[in-house]
């Protein structure tokens, strides 16, 4: 049991004590010497005790003092002089004893010489909270941890980036979601958790970087490839890349064009064609890079490099060098997304498809394909081709998506059909296909022979290009 001593007057003081009333702490008995009555709320708590006395009486004090070893003491008084006669007294008296002053007078000078002396300012307080409930500002825990931002709270807006994405999906290098907040109740998240307009997320981490997700949060859709990262990342593997190096990074540069505030940056792995790089180099402007390896260690540390350095967010590559020396790994860990040329040339684009796979799946790529659909201006078409007509199990997927065309004011055209996927989707023209982004995605599966399902054949044909969109299962 902690005994406190509160130094009470003026209306401060009153809520104070109200509120202590209520937020009953069993571990804590507080004593209250006030020589005023209105001070005092009508009702209090069993654990509060009324000392009627003058606090600036040092002979009184040193009484009250004597005869209870407190802990801290609290002075919250209205009064200039008389806050501090009773912090003078407290000095004489015990000059170790933690002592909470409220200072209502914006007088820097009373209780500043004094290490044991805590200070509240009562208008920077105030200006604390009203700054909080400006529009566009971040709330942050003032008194928790730290103190100085490492946890904050963060409102996801109609059209934030991050509506409708599981958190698993979601790369925190150096932060955390901590709690999810919906419908007032508080929810631990998972990996499979889906962030909804109107949540409350709770996160932790670095100030810095907490800055820059509250306002990655706050952006609207319509900014891909946000909020996976900001820029565009061309690799060219000369290996695999270089009779179609030329026309990659055209695609790319389309693709640049297309969105909005962008970069792109280049890397070439592998260089043993100078007269292309050169080539390559007269593309160079303010916001396309080249940057050329000519070393062959450790070529994942530079990849990594790159992408943290650039802020990337999209990673433009052939389906060769994504299979090559592990990159696909690294793109998976990484939680980019990974656009992959084909056969079709994204000029000639005129819809994206999805083919319908897992409902987990599907919602957790969702704002993705509506998002570059947008950002292209191309259709968008969701695709159910099932060989045992089971529709009625993707139900929930199609209202989940019919939700999202009132949110992007965008049409989706939803085609159910008693099918083999693999076929339809290989006699499709002019498409961009969105998949997710799969952890096992091979050419080599020898159960493809036999398979129906879309991942099994992603990597198995280049004739059109495809986007994988990281996603986050249930887990275990």
């Amino acid at each position: 049991m902690k005994n406190i001593l509160i130094l009470a007057d003026g209306s401060i003081a009153k809520h104070f004590i109200a509120w202590i009333s209520r937020k009953r702490v069993a571990e804590n008995k507080y004593y209250v010497v006030s020589y005023k009555e209105e001070v005092i709320p009508e009702n209090i708590g069993h654990n509060i005790s009324l000392i009627h006395a003058d606090p600036t009486s040092f002979s009184k004090l040193k009484h009250i003092m004597d005869d209870v070893k407190y802990s801290n003491v609290f002075v919250v008084m209205e009064n200039f002089a008389d806050a501090d006669y009773s912090l003078k007294n407290i000095s004489l008296i015990d000059e170790k004893i933690r002592v909470v002053l409220v200072n209502q007078w914006d007088d820097v000078e009373i209780g500043h010489d004094l290490e044991n002396v805590t200070i509240l300012y009562r208008d920077e307080l105030m200006a604390a909270h009203l700054y909080d409930n400006l529009p566009n500002v971040p709330v942050v825990a003032q008194n928790v941890g730290l103190g100085q931002g490492e946890i904050m709270e963060i409102h996801v807006p109609f059209g934030s980036s991050y509506a409708y994405r599981h958190v698993g999906s979601i790369l925190q290098r150096k932060w955390k979601i901590a709690a999810v907040y919906r419908n007032e109740k508080q929810i631990i998240p998972t990996n499979a958790t889906m962030i909804r307009p109107n949540d409350t997320l709770l996160v932790l981490g670095k100030p810095i970087v907490l800055d820059g997700v509250y306002k990655t949060i706050n952006k609207r859709m319509g900014l891909f490839p946000e909020p996976f990262g900001k820029d565009l990342y061309l690799l060219l593997d000369f290996r695999h890349d270089q009779e179609n190096a030329m026309l990659y990074l055209k695609e790319s540069i389309y693709l640049l064009e297309k969105l909005e505030e962008k970069s792109l940056y280049i890397r070439v792995l592998y260089p043993n064609n100078f007269a292309l790089i050169e080539e390559i180099k007269a593309f160079e402007s303010e916001n396309v890079t080249l940057s050329i390896c000519y070393e062959e260690d450790d070529i994942k540390t530079l990849i990594e490099y790159d992408i943290h350095q650039h802020d990337i967010g999209l990673v433009l590559n052939s389906i060769e060098t994504f299979e090559t020396d592990d990159l696909k790994e690294i793109l998976y860990d990484l939680r980019k997304l990974v656009y992959l040329f084909g056969d079709n040339l994204l000029y000639n684009i005129k819809e994206c498809v999805i083919l319908m796979s897992e409902n987990e799946k599907m919602e957790s790529i969702s704002s993705t394909a509506f998002d570059i659909s947008e950002s292209l201006d191309l259709k968008l078409s969701l695709c159910d081709f099932d060989p045992e007509g089971d529709f009625e199990s993707k139900k929930m997927v199609i209202e989940h998506y019919e939700t999202l065309t009132h949110i992007f004011n965008m049409d989706i055209n939803i085609e159910q059909k008693v099918a083999n996927p693999i076929r339809e989707i290989s006699a499709m023209q002019d498409i961009l296909q969105i998949a997710p982004f799969e952890k096992e995605l091979n050419t080599d599966n020898i159960m493809k022979l036999v398979s129906t399902k879309v991942q099994d054949f992603l990597l198995t044909t280049k004739r059109q290009p495809k986007l994988l969109v990281p996603f986050a299962l249930s887990e275990g």
